[in-house]
């Protein structure tokens, strides 16, 4: 069935429409994303900036005609750590919903992991099967332990691109102490959710999102951004660490034009490749899989299942 998401996320905005059964990988139709850090400045002030609102609403009014366009069946959208620890996230919601015509499930980090690790699997090679995965986001990291045959589990980092960028890396470039500090955070967060998780050792390293998908491409130059070339490509911690040299010892502008980093990702890349270094070396990670599969495909694969079970959808267009 034809189906399409939005995923409202604290940096980054995604639509995705695409074909699914339920079961096997997302065959992409439309794909979309646009950098409008929606989370910008909550961690401080807990709150949704009115003119953050309003890039997030003009890009669901544009996306919405885009999915008239495609004979979707059903369509769901869904925000995460921003939205959901704003105080008022229900203004937020209601403009949504009355400006753009568009019902948002605010999801909590738990089933974030949840439905991350539905698209993650929808796109492994068929020889990975217990895996770690990885999603850093704008304002929170999850992690997501997967067996064949066990449950998940899954946990919710309270440490973000955004949330890193502004609470700690504010020099620009990062001065030495800052890195320090941030250095610290990250240990504390990941130290403490392997108490949960316990041995991840043996498990197939996997990671997704937006930092991790721009350092594989500036891992192999990539001047035009390419999903293949992405997809199930191998990065090293190696590759990590030389790639975080080069994006903290320069400021926010010399790193624009970088082969590879995404437009407007030069506020926020030093932050992200800070944590996925951090979290490789605690984890004892040398390698990373990167998946360009995450959150949008897992919210596609679990709303085929939805409506696979009869569940009725009400698509507001």
């Amino acid at each position: 069935m034809r189906l399409a998401c939005i995923d409202i996320g604290t940096l980054t905005c995604r639509l995705l429409i695409g074909e699914v059964d339920g079961h096997g990988p997302v065959k992409t139709i439309y794909s979309g994303r646009k950098i409008l850090r929606l989370g910008e400045g909550v961690d401080q002030t807990k709150r949704l900036d009115p003119e953050a609102m309003t890039r997030v609403i003009e890009a669901l009014r544009e996306w919405q005609r885009v999915i008239e366009q495609h004979d979707v069946g059903a369509f769901t959208a869904v925000a995460t750590s921003a939205v959901r620890e704003a105080r008022n996230r229900e203004e937020f919601l209601q403009r949504v919903e009355r400006e753009a015509g568009v019902e948002v499930e605010v999801i909590d980090g738990e089933e974030e992991a949840r439905r991350t690790l539905l698209g993650l699997r929808s796109g492994l090679p068929e020889n990975v099967q217990d895996i770690l995965g990885l999603d850093i986001g704008g304002g929170s990291t999850e992690l997501i332990v997967s067996r064949e045959g066990q449950e998940a589990q899954t946990i919710s980092l309270d440490i973000g691109v955004v949330r890193l960028s502004e609470r700690v890396l504010k020099s620009d470039p990062p001065s030495a102490t800052e890195i320090q500090e941030a250095e610290r955070l990250i240990h504390s967060s990941t130290q403490e959710a392997l108490t949960t998780l316990g041995n991840v050792s043996g498990l197939t390293f996997v990671g997704t999102a937006g930092t991790i998908t721009s350092l594989a491409a500036i891992a192999q130059g990539l001047t035009t951004y390419d999903p293949q070339r992405i997809h199930n490509f191998t990065l090293t911690l190696d590759t990590v660490k030389r790639i975080e040299h080069t994006v903290r010892t320069r400021t926010k502008a010399d790193r624009i034009g970088i082969p590879g980093l995404e437009p407007g990702r030069e506020e926020v890349i030093a932050a992200g490749t800070l944590i996925l270094r951090c979290i490789m070396e605690d984890l004892h990670q040398n390698q990373c899989l990167v998946s360009e599969y995450g959150l949008r495909e897992g919210v596609l694969v679990n709303l085929a299942r939805q409506a696979s079970a009869g569940f009725r959808f009400r698509i507001i267009l």
